[in-house]
């Protein structure tokens, strides 16, 4: 038999030479890669011309490897919000608002998730464009809570209780521990970095410290070198753990057939005080590097990506995890997703914005390491404040402040 050969005119636009490239860089994780393959290629079949290649790096790499080496390779960076301060202070990315209309940005101000958005605007500028929204939140293992005939905790007292068990899991790598002290400290009382010099008053800090060894103490030893993806990969194949109290969260182990088990998901819990924990505001943001050849290109690309047409269809049906408030709302979302997004947005929507000062990007890789160490090895909680301190202060000599 004969074959069939089709001469449609797409076929034929595709086969002509790609003149216009991009390269692009994200972190390695479903969320963070798929969503920018299928954007790149379904832009590429609106603009046959052109061919965007996305590369990975490690989720720890996205936290805190230097922008300004990744703008030297690539066009495209998806990006972490603490290095807009550093952005604002050296020539590494384009300052989206000369390139986008105002309206665009307007609207994506108007429908971010919490401030999702604000968080890549500093210094007069807009560094990138909130195409992800994270935050800590809580996520469990329905069956495995009702063999063990257990509830979801409300306070801190029942989260050790229901850890006391060797039911609880939480992610305790340097950079996720220190992010759950600054959410501690907030529920204690006090925010982070609210006078300058100083990370937290020490007996706040001291507390915060104290409280968050205690938890991991209770935990399996593997937690304390768990990011938040193992955390929700173990609770969701395994038969061990069944409640996760933070964790940056991944609407995927949400999605029926994503993992073995389905996880529901919420917020937070409250301390004595009756003051529910904030999460420290995570999320992702798309950047442009200012040696991007195709400026323009790019520019079109990114906001294609953060339009709410694609946030809530194209975009979250390869994975990913909007940041545009509309798609955290729509009803189809969240049927696909077990309510992930519904249940969690008023947790994402109090979230606590993390300085974003240039260099502050520096004091978050050793401040995570010093509270690593201590609650890895023990050691004087005041002296660990002491040190953060002294890190900041050294850090911030230059001037620089929010």
């Amino acid at each position: 038999m004969q074959a069939v050969v089709c001469e449609a005119s797409y076929f034929v636009r595709e086969r002509r030479p790609l003149v216009l490239q991009l390269r692009g860089i994200t972190w390695r994780h479903t969320r963070g890669y798929l969503p920018m393959v299928a954007t790149a290629q379904r832009f590429a079949e609106l603009h046959p011309d052109v061919s965007i290649h996305w590369e990975v790096r490690s989720l720890q790499h996205f936290a805190d490897f230097p922008i300004q080496e990744l703008a030297k390779t690539f066009d495209l960076l998806v990006i972490d919000h603490p290095f807009s301060g550093y952005a604002a202070k050296h020539d590494v990315l384009l300052p989206l608002d000369q390139y986008i209309s105002a309206s665009f940005l307007l609207d994506q101000a108007n429908r971010s998730v919490g401030r999702s958005h604000d968080s890549y605007n500093y210094g007069g500028h807009q560094w990138a464009l909130a195409i992800d929204a994270a935050a800590p939140i809580s996520g469990w293992r329905p069956d495995l809570l009702e063999r063990a005939h257990a509830v979801i905790p409300r306070t801190w007292a029942e989260l050790l209780d229901l850890a006391k068990t060797g039911l609880v899991a939480i992610p305790g790598i340097p950079i996720d521990s220190l992010m759950h002290f600054y959410m501690l400290c907030g529920a204690l009382g006090e925010d982070p970095f609210i006078k300058r010099g100083i990370v937290v008053a020490t007996e706040v800090g001291v507390r915060a410290l104290g409280m968050l060894r205690h938890l991991l103490s209770l935990c399996d030893p593997a937690c304390l070198f768990s990011n938040p993806i193992a955390v929700w990969e173990s609770l969701s194949s395994g038969n061990t753990t069944a409640y996760c109290p933070f964790a940056y969260g991944y609407s995927n182990y949400s999605r029926p057939g994503y993992a073995k088990h389905t996880l529901d998901t919420g917020g937070l819990v409250a301390m004595d005080n009756r003051i529910v924990c904030r999460s420290t505001l995570g999320g992702a943001g798309l950047a442009i590097s200012s040696r991007c050849q195709e400026k323009d290109l790019a520019v079109l690309y990114a906001q294609f990506v953060a339009g709410g047409q694609c946030q809530s269809n194209l975009y979250f049906n390869s994975g990913g995890q909007p940041g545009y408030r509309m798609a955290w709302l729509d009803a189809e979302v969240n049927r696909q997703s077990n309510s992930f997004f519904r249940n969690t947005l008023k947790t994402l929507e109090d979230a606590y914005l993390r300085p974003r000062f240039n260099e502050y990007h520096n004091f978050q890789e050793a401040a995570a390491a010093i509270v690593h160490k201590c609650l890895v090895e023990g050691g004087d909680e005041r002296s660990v404040l002491k040190e953060l301190n002294q890190l900041l202060q050294t850090i911030q000599k230059d001037g620089d402040e929010e």
